[in-house]
């Protein structure tokens, strides 16, 4: 096959790193050369000290009209320059700018991967309403159309937004997110969790729809358990502001919540944990959740599209209903005050993930799928 030239495009940095990256590196295993787009931002290191061109775009993440004109007229001006074989879009918003500006600029082949659909979040009639009809436009200018769950694959062909969705999954490196004694030793010293404490893990960015409000408030039912949040807000992230959630929480249950910001030994403070959880109003097919079973943590997630695809309901974990305080506490405080069912979920949680989530596997089968 011969070399190609492949743009990935997304919308900020955050989603470059950890999402994108993998399959880039994988194109460019096969031969391929990869220049990565999204808005210029930190997080942007790694993937340059790697040799990756990233060309920074204004992507902007609302729907103000006049931003989202400027970010199509540069992406039309950076795909004419550049001459790619295959623009691959990601994310909705920066997904639907790409791929109209790849149509227009005349680019052979033009693909998206869709990590959830804006129409299946809460909202407005009316904003939902645009969102699939915009779906539905940019779904016409797609050749190959991939999602990352298979409950949205199936809503891209039931809907008319393309014919041939399929789902291609996500993936995290067995090798990286595993099962570490000294990990756990190490980061539980550092932290003040003595061995017999049960540690309770978030991860995920500070925002109100990762249910944050209710999982500080489910903490307080579940006594003498410590939880740990890793994450932050990005610059770009909208909603509520969760301080004041913090802020009671903290007061509430002294010494018992712990916030690490933004780290990048993630896979070390999960081999420290005992309990994963991500109680989410919704989500694509959180890659946290792939980690935390990697790394052999029973996971606490709700029944939503995504997360319900990757937790075994009584198996590797509990799935409980969205925005609610009382199930998400009596499934923490059930893992929370048995170690052996979290032996045991844990276990099971890691074999399934190495079978379904195996980032090589993920990568490769997109790759295949993409034509690469």
């Amino acid at each position: 096959m011969a070399p190609k030239k492949i743009a990935e495009v997304t919308n900020v940095d955050f989603s470059l790193r950890h999402f994108l990256l993998p399959l880039m590196r994988g194109a460019r295993a096969r031969g391929h050369e990869v220049v990565g787009l999204c808005a210029e931002g930190p997080l942007l290191d790694l993937p340059r000290a790697e040799g990756f061109r990233v060309i920074p775009v204004p992507m902007a993440r609302s729907l103000n009209p006049v931003a989202q004109a400027r970010c199509l007229r540069e992406l039309h001006r950076v795909f004419r320059a550049e001459r790619f074989d295959l623009v691959h879009a990601h994310m909705p918003i920066s997904g639907l700018l790409a791929r109209a500006a790849a149509k227009a600029a005349g680019v052979p082949k033009v693909a998206y991967t869709c990590h959830g659909f804006l129409f299946n979040q809460p909202g407005p009639a009316w904003r939902r309403g645009l969102a699939l009809a915009l779906e539905r436009a940019a779904g016409r200018i797609t050749d190959t159309y991939l999602t990352v769950s298979e409950e949205e694959a199936g809503d891209a062909r039931r809907l008319g937004i393309h014919p041939g969705a399929v789902p291609v999954l996500n993936g995290r490196d067995p090798a990286l997110f595993r099962p570490d004694a000294g990990a756990r030793a190490a980061v539980r010293a550092e932290l003040g969790a003595g061995e017999g404490a049960c540690v309770v893990l978030a991860v995920s960015r500070l925002v109100r729809h990762k249910g944050y409000p209710e999982l500080l408030r489910a903490m307080e039912e579940v006594p003498g358990a410590v939880l740990w949040v890793v994450g932050e807000r990005l610059a770009t992230d909208h909603g509520e502001d969760l301080e004041p959630w913090f802020a009671r929480a903290e007061a509430a249950m002294p010494g018992r919540v712990r916030r690490l910001g933004y780290r990048h030994d993630v896979a070390r403070v999960m081999a420290a944990a005992d309990v994963f959880t991500l109680p989410s109003h919704f989500e694509g097919l959180p890659m946290s959740i792939i980690e935390a079973m990697l790394c052999g943590l029973p996971v606490v997630a709700t029944d939503i599209r995504g997360s319900r695809e990757m937790v075994a309901e009584g198996e590797t974990g509990f799935l409980v209903p969205p925005a609610t305080v009382g199930p998400l506490a009596a499934a923490l405080g059930r893992l929370a005050g048995d170690a052996g069912m979290r032996a045991r979920m844990g276990a099971a949680g890691r074999e399934r993930a190495a079978e379904r989530f195996d980032e090589a596997k993920v990568v490769g089968r997109t790759l295949d799928l993409l034509g690469l």
